[in-house]
Protein backbone atom coordinates (compact mmCIF):
# COMPACT_ATOMS: atom_id res chain seq x y z
CA UNK A 1 0.00 0.00 0.00
CA UNK A 2 1.52 3.29 -1.12
CA UNK A 3 2.03 6.14 1.27
CA UNK A 4 -1.09 9.13 1.75
CA UNK A 5 0.92 12.00 1.81
CA UNK A 6 -1.91 14.57 2.20
CA UNK A 7 -5.41 14.32 2.86
CA UNK A 8 -7.83 17.02 1.85
CA UNK A 9 -11.61 17.28 2.11
CA UNK A 10 -13.20 19.96 -0.28
CA UNK A 11 -16.13 21.90 0.04
CA UNK A 12 -16.57 23.20 -3.17
CA UNK A 13 -16.13 21.78 -6.36
CA UNK A 14 -13.75 24.37 -8.15
CA UNK A 15 -11.14 23.10 -5.01
CA UNK A 16 -11.72 20.09 -5.63
CA UNK A 17 -10.89 20.40 -9.48
CA UNK A 18 -8.05 22.49 -8.66
CA UNK A 19 -6.16 19.39 -6.87
CA UNK A 20 -6.86 17.18 -9.59
CA UNK A 21 -5.04 19.27 -11.75
CA UNK A 22 -2.39 19.08 -9.52
CA UNK A 23 -2.74 15.57 -9.27
CA UNK A 24 -1.94 12.35 -8.59
CA UNK A 25 -4.97 12.21 -6.43
CA UNK A 26 -7.20 8.79 -5.18
CA UNK A 27 -11.33 9.95 -4.79
CA UNK A 28 -12.79 9.00 -2.21
CA UNK A 29 -16.42 8.74 -1.64
CA UNK A 30 -18.52 5.90 0.10
CA UNK A 31 -15.73 3.91 -0.37
CA UNK A 32 -17.26 1.01 -1.25
CA UNK A 33 -15.59 -0.32 -4.11
CA UNK A 34 -12.34 1.64 -3.11
CA UNK A 35 -11.58 -0.32 0.33
CA UNK A 36 -11.94 -3.78 -1.12
CA UNK A 37 -9.62 -2.78 -4.16
CA UNK A 38 -7.06 -1.52 -1.87
CA UNK A 39 -7.39 -4.03 0.73
CA UNK A 40 -6.82 -6.96 -2.08
CA UNK A 41 -4.19 -5.21 -4.03
CA UNK A 42 -6.15 -4.41 -7.18
CA UNK A 43 -5.29 -0.32 -6.36
CA UNK A 44 -2.85 1.64 -4.41
CA UNK A 45 -3.39 5.10 -2.52
CA UNK A 46 -1.88 7.94 -4.43
CA UNK A 47 0.11 10.91 -2.93
CA UNK A 48 -2.93 13.09 -2.09
CA UNK A 49 -6.25 11.35 -1.00
CA UNK A 50 -9.04 13.48 -1.78
CA UNK A 51 -12.51 13.04 0.19
CA UNK A 52 -15.56 14.84 -2.32
CA UNK A 53 -18.61 13.76 0.15
CA UNK A 54 -18.58 17.28 1.23
CA UNK A 55 -18.82 19.55 -2.21
CA UNK A 56 -21.71 21.23 -2.24
CA UNK A 57 -24.80 20.92 -5.20
CA UNK A 58 -23.65 17.28 -5.73
CA UNK A 59 -25.76 15.42 -3.48
CA UNK A 60 -29.21 16.53 -5.57
CA UNK A 61 -31.84 15.08 -7.50
CA UNK A 62 -33.12 17.63 -9.43
CA UNK A 63 -35.52 18.29 -12.79
CA UNK A 64 -35.49 20.94 -14.52
CA UNK A 65 -36.57 21.82 -19.08
CA UNK A 66 -37.46 18.60 -18.95
CA UNK A 67 -34.33 16.54 -17.83
CA UNK A 68 -33.25 14.93 -14.53
CA UNK A 69 -30.04 15.85 -13.10
CA UNK A 70 -29.05 13.30 -10.52
CA UNK A 71 -26.14 14.79 -8.69
CA UNK A 72 -22.86 12.28 -8.29
CA UNK A 73 -22.82 12.03 -4.80
CA UNK A 74 -26.12 11.01 -4.73
CA UNK A 75 -26.81 7.55 -2.60
CA UNK A 76 -28.20 4.35 -4.03
CA UNK A 77 -30.33 4.46 -0.83
CA UNK A 78 -31.47 8.13 -1.98
CA UNK A 79 -32.25 6.98 -5.71
CA UNK A 80 -34.30 3.92 -4.15
CA UNK A 81 -36.71 6.19 -2.01
CA UNK A 82 -36.88 9.36 -4.56
CA UNK A 83 -40.33 10.61 -5.30
CA UNK A 84 -39.81 12.25 -8.41
CA UNK A 85 -37.56 9.34 -9.48
CA UNK A 86 -40.10 6.42 -8.43
CA UNK A 87 -42.33 8.44 -11.01
CA UNK A 88 -40.11 9.60 -13.97
CA UNK A 89 -37.25 6.70 -13.32
CA UNK A 90 -38.68 3.30 -11.53
CA UNK A 91 -35.94 1.21 -13.13
CA UNK A 92 -33.51 2.94 -10.93
CA UNK A 93 -35.31 2.56 -7.86
CA UNK A 94 -35.86 -1.54 -8.93
CA UNK A 95 -32.26 -1.66 -9.57
CA UNK A 96 -31.38 0.47 -6.60
CA UNK A 97 -33.77 -2.28 -4.33
CA UNK A 98 -31.20 -5.13 -5.48
CA UNK A 99 -28.06 -3.50 -4.89
CA UNK A 100 -26.20 -4.81 -2.18
CA UNK A 101 -27.19 -4.86 1.35
CA UNK A 102 -28.75 -1.31 3.62
CA UNK A 103 -25.33 -0.49 4.78
CA UNK A 104 -23.91 -0.31 1.38
CA UNK A 105 -26.77 1.42 -0.45
CA UNK A 106 -26.29 3.84 2.15
CA UNK A 107 -23.09 4.85 1.65
CA UNK A 108 -22.74 3.92 -2.17
CA UNK A 109 -22.91 6.74 -4.30
CA UNK A 110 -23.88 7.07 -8.03
CA UNK A 111 -20.70 8.64 -9.32
CA UNK A 112 -18.68 6.05 -7.58
CA UNK A 113 -20.99 2.85 -8.91
CA UNK A 114 -20.19 4.63 -12.60
CA UNK A 115 -16.58 5.24 -12.53
CA UNK A 116 -15.67 2.02 -11.07
CA UNK A 117 -16.75 0.92 -14.56
CA UNK A 118 -17.54 -2.54 -13.43
CA UNK A 119 -19.35 -4.23 -16.41
CA UNK A 120 -21.54 -5.72 -13.24
CA UNK A 121 -22.23 -2.68 -11.68
CA UNK A 122 -25.99 -2.45 -11.32
CA UNK A 123 -26.83 1.07 -11.45
CA UNK A 124 -25.13 1.42 -14.80
CA UNK A 125 -28.14 -0.60 -16.64
CA UNK A 126 -30.69 1.66 -15.90
CA UNK A 127 -28.76 4.58 -16.54
CA UNK A 128 -28.29 2.84 -20.06
CA UNK A 129 -32.33 2.13 -20.71
CA UNK A 130 -32.60 5.45 -19.26
CA UNK A 131 -30.60 6.91 -22.38
CA UNK A 132 -28.42 9.16 -20.01
CA UNK A 133 -25.25 11.06 -20.02
CA UNK A 134 -22.39 12.05 -17.65
CA UNK A 135 -21.20 15.50 -17.04
CA UNK A 136 -17.56 15.68 -16.94
CA UNK A 137 -15.91 18.45 -14.98
CA UNK A 138 -12.22 19.72 -14.44
CA UNK A 139 -10.77 22.81 -13.71
CA UNK A 140 -8.74 24.84 -17.26
CA UNK A 141 -7.47 28.05 -17.47
CA UNK A 142 -8.49 29.00 -14.03
CA UNK A 143 -11.85 28.40 -14.54
CA UNK A 144 -14.39 24.80 -14.28
CA UNK A 145 -14.88 23.23 -18.15
CA UNK A 146 -17.52 20.73 -18.35
CA UNK A 147 -18.49 17.84 -20.86
CA UNK A 148 -21.02 15.49 -21.39
CA UNK A 149 -20.23 12.14 -22.61
CA UNK A 150 -23.29 9.32 -23.70
CA UNK A 151 -23.04 6.82 -20.94
CA UNK A 152 -22.47 4.27 -23.56
CA UNK A 153 -20.01 5.67 -25.20
CA UNK A 154 -18.58 6.13 -21.46
CA UNK A 155 -16.40 2.48 -20.64
CA UNK A 156 -13.43 1.36 -22.35
CA UNK A 157 -13.02 -1.34 -20.83
CA UNK A 158 -13.54 -3.55 -17.26
CA UNK A 159 -12.44 -0.60 -14.68
CA UNK A 160 -11.55 1.51 -17.88
CA UNK A 161 -13.45 5.00 -18.83
CA UNK A 162 -13.17 7.76 -21.09
CA UNK A 163 -12.72 10.32 -18.15
CA UNK A 164 -9.39 11.89 -17.46
CA UNK A 165 -7.18 11.91 -14.66
CA UNK A 166 -7.89 15.69 -14.31
CA UNK A 167 -11.94 14.93 -14.47
CA UNK A 168 -14.65 14.44 -11.83
CA UNK A 169 -17.66 12.97 -12.74
CA UNK A 170 -20.20 15.70 -10.86
CA UNK A 171 -24.13 14.34 -12.55
CA UNK A 172 -25.90 12.19 -14.33
CA UNK A 173 -28.39 13.32 -16.34
CA UNK A 174 -31.11 12.22 -18.92
CA UNK A 175 -34.05 13.57 -20.04
CA UNK A 176 -37.63 13.07 -18.85
CA UNK A 177 -39.27 9.89 -19.88
CA UNK A 178 -42.65 10.19 -22.01
CA UNK A 179 -45.52 8.88 -19.55
CA UNK A 180 -46.30 6.24 -21.73
CA UNK A 181 -42.64 4.97 -20.92
CA UNK A 182 -41.84 1.62 -19.24
CA UNK A 183 -38.87 0.24 -17.47
CA UNK A 184 -37.81 -3.19 -15.77
CA UNK A 185 -34.63 -4.52 -14.44
CA UNK A 186 -33.66 -7.79 -13.22
CA UNK A 187 -30.28 -9.38 -12.03
CA UNK A 188 -29.21 -12.69 -11.14
CA UNK A 189 -26.85 -14.16 -8.70
CA UNK A 190 -27.06 -16.43 -5.76
CA UNK A 191 -28.85 -14.23 -3.65
CA UNK A 192 -31.15 -11.50 -4.88
CA UNK A 193 -28.74 -8.65 -3.31
CA UNK A 194 -25.46 -8.60 -1.37
CA UNK A 195 -23.88 -9.66 -4.59
CA UNK A 196 -21.81 -9.27 -7.73
CA UNK A 197 -24.51 -10.22 -10.53
CA UNK A 198 -24.14 -12.87 -12.57
CA UNK A 199 -26.22 -10.96 -15.27
CA UNK A 200 -28.48 -8.37 -15.32
CA UNK A 201 -30.86 -6.61 -17.53
CA UNK A 202 -32.87 -3.66 -18.30
CA UNK A 203 -35.28 -3.15 -20.94
CA UNK A 204 -37.18 -0.01 -21.60
CA UNK A 205 -39.38 2.50 -24.35
CA UNK A 206 -42.27 3.90 -25.18
CA UNK A 207 -45.12 1.61 -24.85
CA UNK A 208 -48.42 2.27 -26.48
CA UNK A 209 -51.34 0.08 -27.88
CA UNK A 210 -48.70 -3.34 -27.29
CA UNK A 211 -46.18 -1.77 -29.24
CA UNK A 212 -42.81 -0.65 -27.94
CA UNK A 213 -40.88 2.43 -29.93
CA UNK A 214 -37.81 4.31 -28.88
CA UNK A 215 -36.40 0.69 -27.41
CA UNK A 216 -32.93 0.12 -25.14
CA UNK A 217 -31.82 -2.24 -23.90
CA UNK A 218 -28.80 -2.92 -21.65
CA UNK A 219 -27.13 -6.22 -20.22
CA UNK A 220 -24.67 -6.35 -17.44
CA UNK A 221 -21.67 -8.81 -16.74
CA UNK A 222 -21.99 -10.42 -20.21
CA UNK A 223 -19.10 -8.70 -21.80
CA UNK A 224 -16.05 -6.18 -20.98
CA UNK A 225 -18.35 -2.97 -20.28
CA UNK A 226 -22.11 -2.85 -19.60
CA UNK A 227 -23.32 -2.72 -23.12
CA UNK A 228 -26.73 -1.42 -25.20
CA UNK A 229 -28.21 -4.59 -27.00
CA UNK A 230 -28.37 -3.06 -30.78
CA UNK A 231 -30.01 -6.50 -32.11
CA UNK A 232 -32.43 -7.25 -29.38
CA UNK A 233 -33.34 -3.11 -29.60
CA UNK A 234 -33.96 -3.80 -33.89
CA UNK A 235 -35.81 -6.88 -33.34
CA UNK A 236 -38.41 -5.23 -30.69
CA UNK A 237 -38.62 -1.64 -32.34
CA UNK A 238 -41.73 -0.52 -33.88
CA UNK A 239 -42.94 -3.94 -33.22
CA UNK A 240 -46.29 -5.50 -31.14
CA UNK A 241 -45.66 -7.22 -28.89
CA UNK A 242 -46.48 -11.20 -28.82
CA UNK A 243 -44.68 -14.71 -28.46
CA UNK A 244 -42.96 -14.57 -31.62
CA UNK A 245 -41.58 -11.31 -31.56
CA UNK A 246 -40.49 -12.02 -28.33
CA UNK A 247 -39.25 -14.94 -28.97
CA UNK A 248 -36.69 -13.28 -32.01
CA UNK A 249 -35.82 -10.89 -29.21
CA UNK A 250 -34.40 -13.68 -26.77
CA UNK A 251 -32.70 -15.19 -29.39
CA UNK A 252 -31.14 -11.47 -30.64
CA UNK A 253 -30.09 -10.87 -26.99
CA UNK A 254 -28.14 -13.94 -26.85
CA UNK A 255 -26.44 -12.71 -30.17
CA UNK A 256 -25.46 -9.32 -28.60
CA UNK A 257 -23.27 -10.93 -25.69
CA UNK A 258 -20.38 -12.05 -25.45
CA UNK A 259 -19.59 -13.61 -22.23
CA UNK A 260 -16.81 -15.40 -20.60
CA UNK A 261 -16.30 -17.95 -17.87
CA UNK A 262 -15.33 -17.46 -14.29
CA UNK A 263 -16.01 -18.49 -10.82
CA UNK A 264 -19.13 -17.26 -10.82
CA UNK A 265 -20.96 -18.70 -14.00
CA UNK A 266 -19.96 -20.22 -17.19
CA UNK A 267 -20.15 -18.63 -20.75
CA UNK A 268 -23.20 -21.15 -21.16
CA UNK A 269 -24.95 -19.97 -18.34
CA UNK A 270 -24.49 -16.62 -19.03
CA UNK A 271 -25.47 -16.84 -22.29
CA UNK A 272 -28.73 -19.05 -21.99
CA UNK A 273 -30.13 -16.35 -18.70
CA UNK A 274 -29.75 -13.38 -21.10
CA UNK A 275 -32.54 -15.05 -23.38
CA UNK A 276 -34.73 -16.16 -19.93
CA UNK A 277 -34.80 -12.55 -18.37
CA UNK A 278 -35.24 -10.81 -21.95
CA UNK A 279 -38.57 -13.19 -22.53
CA UNK A 280 -39.37 -12.59 -18.72
CA UNK A 281 -39.24 -8.69 -19.13
CA UNK A 282 -40.65 -8.41 -22.41
CA UNK A 283 -43.89 -10.80 -20.90
CA UNK A 284 -43.65 -8.10 -18.53
CA UNK A 285 -44.12 -5.89 -20.53
CA UNK A 286 -47.25 -7.28 -21.85
CA UNK A 287 -49.04 -7.87 -18.79
CA UNK A 288 -48.12 -3.83 -17.01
Amino acid sequence: MSEIERYIAPNQLDDALEALAGGPVTIVAGATDLTPQITGGKRVYKATLMNIQHIEGLNAVTKKDGKIRIGSLVTVSEIRGNPMLKKHGGILCQAANHFASEQIRNAATIGGNICNASPAGDMIIPFLVLGAAVELARWQDDRIETRSVPLDEFFTGPGRSVARDDELLTAVIFDVPPENSIGFFRKSGPRPALEISTVSIGIGGDFSDGTLKNVRVAFGAVGPTALRGKLTEAALEGKTLNQDVIQAAALAARQDVSPIDDIRATKWYRTHLIGVFTEELLNNVCQN
